[in-house]
């Protein structure tokens, strides 16, 4: 107890707790918290070693927050100074459910003292408003611009952000002014909504909180911790549990590894902690702040690097991070502004020397620092990294580990899921999973094999495959690990989980047309850097024009017409479906990933088409050039049906390019694997030319007929048939069929039918790419 002067007139009350009563005299200030040697001790793991202080003050007593994680509540509410009475009723590290302490006495309750709240849901990081400001009764404008009323230094705010604007009954309402990464009100994004005493709003890194009459912002830094709270994810209906009540914190400025055998629910784990894939039950608490509740909001705040590398090789380091700032920062961002955000992520990753070189260059272990700084380019709190070291020898392993370490050291929270236990001793704690999702130790990485009893680790991965019935997840919940690590370290307020997980899409930082835009140019530049593929888009139209050319000679007859149409679709399908058969899946990790911060799946569809459908047009143009350029085509009176006969054929193999190759983005969305692409694609060849028309007779044949209309060579072989008039050149059955036809309305129906299919392959491809999003993302 600390001495006060004994003049004071407060009156003498009796404070009341689970463990006994005590006489709190005026001229003593009380020290309540875990300590042992404080004035009042309440032993829960939710309240800080000193977590508040009772004081006399003049004629009453004041009850103060000793700037304690979980916080001090009185009337459900979180206070940092509050005048108490007989009848007042606290709790610490919880509003609902954290020790109670009443005080009763004769004397009468005193008024309540003005207060310095901070919502229960602004503990942790937000421990002491990092600004604070009068609230004025007039419009306050929020934005990265220095003209703005309050200013946030921060590159995923837009220049101008919202607006906090007083309401003429005193009251404020907060309005987003068309911000590209949102504005949010208690963790949910609003347009224009009210906002009271105590609602958060979110912009960013910073939390505004309005207090009386003060405007306290909050900036979440980084140093932020995590509890995970008895996380249970299943699947078939309940039969079969993936994860099973996991529990654990992670503290501040912690590096955390995740282990254990195939099967124990690493990857559910990591998908239940991201919020891509929410638990059942269970909740994540983010710094006092519900995850799933808040996590529209929050997970602007969370950064994930997945096992495959999320980079297109062929781009430089520094052009691969610009391309990934400015889809991922607001579009008023300045190009100065990125690149000073590239600069200084690549000079904390150590990549100054490495920032020129193609990706496809750099080391395995130098290619995951490039992943991870294409994270850190919005400065994330909570780093998560699924398996970084697979595939990588010992030295790199332990310098991808070492790398990690100084990340969690500059102010991170950082969580690594991995197989590899070489460099355990890095990381601040480990968790090990037993097979079923169930913890089987978590503490400090130095002490797991003793409390496994085993020397190495391999024995301890065989005893978990042997040993099915051992019952590991209750040998650690009876042990001493767990009462230290788990329940006395967890300083976070239990948050029940209630009603539904809301689970938004994030907001496009860019336009639309503005992602198309930047994904064309980072596509093409990816595209010309790959100088094997250059060469193949440049030499085959020129190779397969050629062999048209030595069929045709120098005219179309009776028995060169059919065969060099006939190579002009094969050389048309080839060219266009070779270009796009490998694009998507190959890209699917990078896509993934960006869809996840708000890409757009049109404008990633859309970019694919432009750059291929460019290259594809100008390929089909040049085959045609080279295999008919002077030849004498024969067309009845020397026309086409609507326009020269070169242009008509030149137009009707650029379509069916163009169509295979939406095709062949269909074939690259619907496989799981590149291998299988080019197998596929000799299908694909042999399929257009058994059911182009000119190998067999289609018209008329049930069955056959309806599915070579799926076929897009049926209907340019019939549209340059029609343009020369192939059944007067080739008189027979197969030039007999009406889709050959000399005549406006079938050669428009010809070329129109290339239109629809390439239409419907592009929805089909639209469909399949939403396949392999976040469950978030899936509308």
């Amino acid at each position: 107890m600390t001495e006060r002067p004994v003049s004071s007139t407060a009156p003498e009350l009796v404070l009341e707790t689970e463990a006994g009563s005590t006489l709190l005299v005026p001229g003593h200030d009380y020290r309540l918290g875990r300590d042992p040697e404080s004035d009042i001790v309440i032993d829960d793991s939710r309240v800080s070693w000193h977590h508040a202080v009772l004081r006399p003050d003049g004629d009453h007593w004041t009850l103060e927050d000793d700037h304690s994680t979980n916080g001090t509540y009185a009337d459900g509410r979180q206070i940092h100074e509050w005048g108490v009475g007989p009848g007042s009723v606290i709790r610490f590290g919880s509003p609902s459910d954290g020790p109670r302490v009443v005080l009763s006495g004769l004397a009468p309750v005193p008024p309540e003292r003005p207060s310095a709240v901070s919502m229960p849901a602004l503990t942790g990081t937000f421990r002491q408003p990092t600004n604070v400001r009068p609230l004025l009764p007039r419009t306050v404008r929020i934005g990265r611009a220095a003209d703005n009323d309050l200013v946030v230094d921060d590159l995923v705010v837009s220049r101008r952000h919202a607006e906090l604007r007083a309401l003429p009954d005193g009251g404020h309402e907060i309005v987003d002014l068309g911000s590209h990464n949102g504005t949010y009100l208690n963790g949910l994004p609003v347009e224009r909504a009210p906002a009271g005493p105590g609602d958060i709003v979110g912009i960013g890194h910073s939390a505004f909180c309005l207090v009386g009459d003060q405007l306290q912002e909050y900036v979440d830094t980084g140093e932020i911790s995590l509890d995970v709270q008895d996380l249970t994810v299943t699947v078939d209906h309940g039969r079969k549990v993936l994860l099973d009540h996991v529990s654990f914190p992670v503290g501040e400025k912690c590096l955390l590894a995740v282990v254990g055998p195939s099967g124990a629910g690493k990857s559910t784990l990591l998908g239940a902690l991201t919020g891509q894939r929410p638990a059942d039950h269970g909740t994540v608490v983010y710094d006092g702040r519900d995850l799933y509740r808040d996590y529209a909001e929050l997970r602007q705040r969370i950064g994930l690097v997945p096992q495959d590398d999320i980079l297109h090789a062929q781009l430089t380091v520094r052009s691969a991070l610009a391309y990934a700032a400015e889809l991922r920062f607001p579009q008023d961002t300045a190009k100065a502004e990125r690149r000073d955000r590239v600069e200084e992520v690549i000079r904390e990753l150590g990549l100054q020397e490495r920032a020129d070189q193609p990706v496809h260059s750099l080391s395995g272990g130098q290619r995951k620092r490039v992943s991870v700084a294409l994270e850190l380019l919005t400065k994330p709190s909570l780093l998560f990294l699924d398996e970084p070291t697979s595939g990588l020898d010992p030295g790199m392993d332990r310098s991808v580990m070492h790398m990690l370490r100084g990340l969690a050291d500059d102010g991170r929270t950082v969580i690594v899921v991995t197989h590899s236990v070489l460099s355990l001793d890095v990381c601040d704690r480990l968790l090990v999973l037993a097979p079923g999702g169930k913890v089987a130790y978590y503490g400090p990485p130095e002490d797991a094999l003793a409390f496994f009893g085993f020397e190495q680790w391999p024995e301890a991965f065989e005893a978990f495959e042997r040993d099915q019935d051992r019952d590991w997840a209750g040998e650690y919940r009876d042990s001493p690990s767990r009462r230290r690590y788990v329940l006395d370290d967890s300083e976070q307020p239990r948050l029940p989980r209630s009603g539904p997980v809301i689970m938004l899409p994030p907001p496009r930082p860019r336009s639309r047309s503005a992602q198309v835009g930047t994904l064309v140019r980072r596509y093409t530049a990816a595209l010309a850097a790959d100088r094997t593929f250059l060469a193949i888009m440049i030499a085959l139209p020129f190779v397969m024009g050629v062999m048209a050319r030595a069929l045709a000679g120098g005219e179309l007859t009776r028995d060169t017409a059919m065969n060099a149409l006939l190579i002009l679709c094969v050389g048309g399908v080839l060219t266009g479906a070779a270009n796009a058969v490998r694009e998507l899946v190959k890209e699917r990790v990078i896509y993934q990933r960006e869809r996840a911060v708000g890409l757009s799946r049109s404008a990633y569809l859309m970019s694919k088409v432009v750059v291929l459908g460019t290259v594809t047009v100008v390929q089909a143009v040049v085959l045609t050039l080279v295999a008919l350029l002077g030849v004498d085509l024969h067309a009845p009176g020397g026309k086409g049906v609507l326009m020269p006969p070169l242009i008509e054929i030149t137009v009707a193999v650029a379509l069916l390019s163009f169509t295979a190759m939406m095709l062949g983005l269909l074939v690259s969305a619907l496989v799981r694997k590149e291998e299988v692409t080019m197998p596929l694609l000799v299908l694909l060849a042999i399929v257009q030319v058994v059911f182009c028309g000119a190998l067999l007779q289609l018209s008329g044949v049930p069955g056959l007929d309806q599915l070579s209309w799926l076929v897009p060579s049926r209907w340019a072989l019939g549209a340059m048939a029609g343009t020369i008039g192939l059944s007067r050149i080739v008189p027979g059955d197969l030039t007999g069929d009406p889709l050959f036809e000399h005549s406006a309305g079938v050669w428009l129906l010809d070329v129109g039918m290339l239109l629809v299919l390439s239409a419907a392959f592009g929805f089909l491809v639209s469909r399949l790419l939403r396949r392999h999003e976040p469950a978030v993302m899936r509308k």
